[in-house]
């Protein structure tokens, strides 16, 4: 009897938990079994392995009894990233490749019938798991993988991934003494080069929203834009991620990896979609999709639009036209920066720290307000535009921080207007705010938790009492009340003063309430 054992890795959400393959070569009648609660694509491995052996120039063991265990048993185990350790363990099984240079690597790839590998879903998942868990040198592994997912797996520093495009090159290296041909360490993907953004220049008007929408990106807060059709909520709209600064690393690996989860197709797709960039991920589903569209869901589960939008903004567009069990479920992941997806079998947790911004008319033909010099009219009854803002409940509006009113300027009005402040200027401005958030409270402020908001966003008197009366008045809610000292402290912020004064309250108010359900 022979035992060989090779350590890969699972995916369960964007966690990476690790599997030890078993390989048992025992006398017996020749049969093949695979245990340890494989999916179908894993019990499939069987004839990819067989095949991708003969066709590599190995010997399969046709006369023996092969047992494969996955352990631990109780994990679930999909897709085909266990042909290789399966293979590579038959083949330590056997004698034919030296089992303790198996130790100090974690192999993962899907095997073709000629014996090439092909690349592997959450390859930087797989990576950032490992770096998390290293915790010394001694303790540190290889990580091999398909010469794609290695690429993308390089791109996680302090990590040794050696990539490799066929089962032989693989072997070769796991050779017994010097006949071993090492493989070459993986090349990280290059930095990709941000996509065109519109210049927010290029807004013609619109002062109070553009207000609005420097505010939002100073402090990290969510947005919802109420205006007629051609107002501008959508050009408003793709200028954010222009006005936030780039994305740290750790956060950077972090939203690559979950496009990794979700990415499918060729190499090229895999490799486009999943590259690690400083620029802020924008998502924008059409109003068609469904709730499991934006919060995620499947079998295995699988990240969905607020995921993806981790550590960038998720424009709603029409957001009244979205389901409502869709727009509900929005809810838990605004609060908490999460979202936790249970199915039956599965439960996996995926980040979802994103800023919303939604836009929508203010009504169901979208020319309410609007002025005579438009020529427009509004034909809606006071009965169907309450009905088509109430699409939006009161406690998702109050997880909104600004709400602002995005009115239509006449075409000679809008062709006399000159160009307004370049996105690089204000962008200067919200980082300075930023810079100051971060050197005192270590987080943006819409960030803060109760006892921080208490801490960093102290009030005077005279300031308190003006809150306090438009708080009654309003009747808000708890939640509501420490948003708009929120929004204070970030206007605060971008002035450059150390205390909120009545003068920045007073903005934050104006920028709380433009819907009757707010």
């Amino acid at each position: 009897m022979s035992l060989a054992v090779v350590a890969s890795r699972a995916l369960d959400g964007l966690q990476a938990p690790e599997v030890q393959v078993e390989v048992q070569l025992a006398n017996g009648l020749p049969s093949f079994t695979l245990v340890g609660l494989a999916e179908t694509e894993v019990k499939e491995s069987r004839e990819r392995v067989r095949a991708a052996l003969a066709t590599s120039g190995f010997a399969f063991p046709h006369n023996r009894r092969v047992t494969v265990n996955l352990a631990p048993a109780e994990l679930p185990k999909e897709s085909g990233r266990y042909d290789l350790p399966i293979a590579l363990g038959i083949l330590a099984a056997d004698g034919q490749l030296d089992a303790a240079r198996l130790a100090g690597g974690v192999f993962a790839g899907e095997l073709s019938l000629a014996g090439e590998l092909r690349p592997v879903r959450g390859a930087l998942a797989l990576a950032l798991a490992m770096r998390q868990e290293m915790r010394d040198e001694a303790a540190a592994r290889t990580l091999v993988l398909p010469a794609a997912s290695a690429r993308l797996a390089a791109q996680v520093a302090g990590l040794d991934v050696r990539g490799a495009t066929t089962l032989a090159e693989v072997a070769a290296s796991l050779l017994p003494g010097d006949a071993a041909v090492p493989l070459s360490p993986a090349a990280p993907l290059p930095p990709a080069a941000p996509p065109p953004a519109p210049d927010l220049r290029e807004v013609k008007g619109q002062a109070a929203a553009k207000r609005a929408l420097e505010i939002a990106a100073a402090g990290g807060h969510h947005l919802l834009m109420v205006g007629p059709p051609g107002s501008g909520k959508s050009m408003l709209a793709q200028c954010l991620p222009s006005l936030l600064p780039p994305l740290p690393e750790v956060e950077a690996l972090a939203a690559a990896a979950l496009r990794g989860l979700a990415a499918s197709g060729s190499e090229a797709a895999l490799a486009a979609t999943t590259a690690a960039t400083a620029v802020r991920p924008v998502r924008a589903p059409h109003h068609t999709a469904s709730a499991v569209a934006l919060v995620g869901g499947g079998s295995p589960p699988r990240p969905g639009e607020i995921s993806l939008a981790h550590g960038g903004v998720l424009f709603l567009d029409e957001t009244p036209e979205f389901p409502r069990a869709a727009l509900e479920a929005l809810r838990e992941p605004l609060e908490t920066g999460q979202v936790t997806i249970a199915r039956a079998a599965r439960r996996a947790t995926f980040p979802a720290r994103f800023q919303l911004v939604a836009a929508m008319n203010p009504c169901p033909c979208g020319w309410l307000g609007a002025t005579a010099a438009l020529g427009r009219a509004c034909r809606c009854t006071p009965e169907a535009v309450a009905r088509y803002q109430g699409r939006l409940s009161g406690p998702l509006l109050d997880r909104i921080d600004l709400q602002v009113e995005v009115l239509a300027a006449p075409a000679a009005e809008l062709l006399a207007l000159p160009d307004g402040e370049p996105s690089t200027v204000v962008a200067a401005r919200v980082a300075a705010a930023r810079e100051r958030q971060l050197a005192r409270q270590g987080v943006v402020n819409a960030l803060l938790d109760p006892a921080g908001i208490d801490r960093h966003c102290p009030l005077d008197d005279a300031s308190a009492r003006f809150l306090r009366s438009a708080a009654e008045r309003l009747a808000w809610s708890g939640r509501r009340l420490h948003r708009c000292l929120k929004v204070a402290r970030t206007i605060a912020d971008l002035a450059g003063a150390e205390r909120i004064a009545v003068a920045h309250v007073a903005e934050a108010l104006q920028l709380q309430r433009v819907l009757a359900g707010a």
